[in-house]
């Protein structure tokens, strides 16, 4: 079972979005897929409630965030694990004690920047990261290539020695999915074209 951590202490930073997506993704390549919401929102389990029966099956995790050692059915490939805000010290320990790749989404604006610099200082001095146990992968989100807010935010990423694997353009196409339990991989080609090239990156660090 590989295990992916998508994670960023600033909230409505896109961490449930690149779950979601993600997790589709993997289950239209016959993968066994579970989500472990680990936020109190429970969004993406919420998600999950909507998602048509006919789409390939996404399995919620029935666990707590404080739980040492969920039971996790057998047969598993993938574990994606949606972080809540704010998540620091000894949950984010924990978090990755069970994680084998950490996936970081940050949007373009000063706040966000300034919470995830935090994060990030933090985060490459947890155990497992100086190890080499965990790998580490940035994910600009909601960003317009066109814009100063995105040169900031190139900027901004460039001074960390991890992979900045894609930016993610900010369209309605995820907002209108996610309505009715779908991600950009369950829609017609015509409408997730650009988006499927956008992703191609991260879907080629996660395998």
């Amino acid at each position: 079972m590989q295990t992916i951590l998508v994670a960023n202490p600033k909230g409505g930073s896109g961490k449930t979005t690149l779950t979601t997506n993600l997790a589709a993704y993997l289950a239209w390549q016959n993968q066994r897929v579970i989500i472990w919401d680990l936020d109190r929102q429970k969004s993406s389990l919420d998600w999950l409630k909507l998602r048509p029966a006919e789409l390939p099956s996404i399995v919620s995790l029935d666990a707590t965030r404080d739980e040492i050692d969920p039971e996790i059915p057998e047969n598993v490939d993938w574990l994606l694990l949606d972080s809540p805000a704010g998540m620091h010290g000894k949950n984010l320990a924990h978090a990755l004690k069970f994680a084998d790749k950490v996936i970081v989404p940050v949007q373009p604006s000063v706040f966000d920047m300034t919470a995830t610099r935090d994060f990030l200082d933090r985060l490459v001095e947890e155990k497992t990261i100086r190890k080499h146990k965990t790998f580490i992968s940035v994910i600009g989100m909601r960003v317009n290539p066109r814009t100063r807010a995105a040169v900031t935010l190139e900027q901004f990423l460039h001074q960390y020695d991890l992979p900045v694997l894609t930016y993610l353009r900010d369209s309605m196409t995820y907002v209108n999915a996610a309505f009715t339990g779908r991600s950009i991989f369950d829609l017609p080609h015509y409408q997730n074209e650009r988006d499927l090239e956008q992703w191609q990156p991260l879907i080629d660090w996660v395998k």
